[in-house]
């Protein structure tokens, strides 16, 4: 049966094709613990993602981000990444660059459109403590992600910066670093407990409103300027549309993740209406902005931007509330 269109979907979906990782983050809230049960190697087959790649798009999806564990390390990633593209979505790419070398980005070069690129602290003990460094033990250092951001400049990659902000780097100034990045948006996230996925640890690493709130007191000029983009963990829950490395649908509104039936086997229709996912909390933490037209703007960072593709704008269709609850 062919695929409609939903009408009312978030138009942004992020796939998280691949539970293994190379890092060890300790706060990590996308560990996927039930995909391991369901699927022992934490993935879908190729086939079976490129499948679900052309449904994402068939539904009505416009900009699809892959994600993890860490995406790169999936030995097809750059056929996902290609299949996505010819189904006209945009094409995000979440990473923590240990694998962004010249063949991976001259490879997808005019099929991967953005990569966001997780840089939580340049702090190389905080890095260590908070298990962001290869296999928990060897640390990027400011260099290597410099380095990595003048490779995704030279091919001319759109580039997004996520920060994850927790109790050990929460006092830091990264001014220096994004005036050196120059990224098109940088995502501050508080660090998000989730019951399942990060219980071992999370306690070490929350942090108050109140010390969230002075982190990005410390950047508000990257604020005004329309570059730093923040969520607390009341506007991180249950504003993402998400699919796991087992194919499903899933949300995190009640606190620990929720799961549709898998998409290739009920329909993807019906395992998105399975979620509720909320419209207007998209909207209102920046879901829809211009990931889109050939548009030319300037910051007040002073760096000239180039924005290609499909702009999301307009009201937001009404959303189709589904007349089932999600699975426990």
């Amino acid at each position: 049966m062919e695929t409609k269109k939903l009408e009312g979907i978030i138009p942004s979906v992020n796939y998280h094709l691949w539970n293994p990782c190379n890092m060890k983050c300790k706060f990590c809230f996308a560990t996927f613990q039930d995909a391991k049960v369901v699927l022992p190697k934490g993935h879908l087959a190729k086939e079976e993602s490129l499948e679900l790649i052309r449904e994402i798009a068939a539904i009505g999806f416009k900009k699809i981000t892959f994600a993890g564990g860490e995406p790169t390390l999936c030995p097809w990633i750059s056929e996902l990444v290609k299949e996505a593209k010819k189904q006209g979505l945009t094409t995000m790419l979440v990473t923590n660059g240990t694998k962004l070398n010249e063949d991976f980005l001259s490879a997808n070069q005019g099929y991967l459109d953005w990569i966001i690129l997780s840089v939580d602290s340049l702090d190389d003990n905080a890095n260590l403590v908070s298990g962001r460094a290869i296999a928990g033990k060897r640390t990027l250092s400011v260099n290597d992600y410099k380095n990595t951001i003048d490779n995704i400049n030279k091919y001319n990659y759109r580039l997004k910066i996520n920060t994850v902000v927790h109790q050990f780097n929460y006092k830091e100034s990264m001014l220096d670093f994004i005036e050196y990045a120059k990224p098109e948006r940088w995502k501050v996230f508080q660090v998000l407990p989730m019951k399942g996925e990060n219980d071992d640890y999370i306690d070490d690493f929350k942090i108050s409103k109140v010390q969230f709130e002075e982190f990005l007191n410390r950047h508000q000029s990257l604020k005004e300027a329309g570059i730093l983009i923040s969520e607390n963990n009341t506007e991180m829950v249950d504003s993402y549309a998400m699919i796991d490395p087992a194919g499903r649908f899933f949300t995190n509104k009640n606190g620990f993740q929720e799961y549709s039936e898998p998409i290739l086997n009920s329909g993807i229709e019906n395992a998105y209406q399975q979620m509720n996912y909320n419209y207007d909390k998209f909207l209102n933490r920046g879901g829809l902005y211009s990931w889109g037209k050939n548009l030319t703007i300037k910051n007040k960072m002073k760096t000239k931007i180039t924005l290609s593709g499909e702009v999301a704008s307009g009201p937001p269709p009404t959303l189709a509330r589904a007349s089932r609850s999600c699975p426990q």
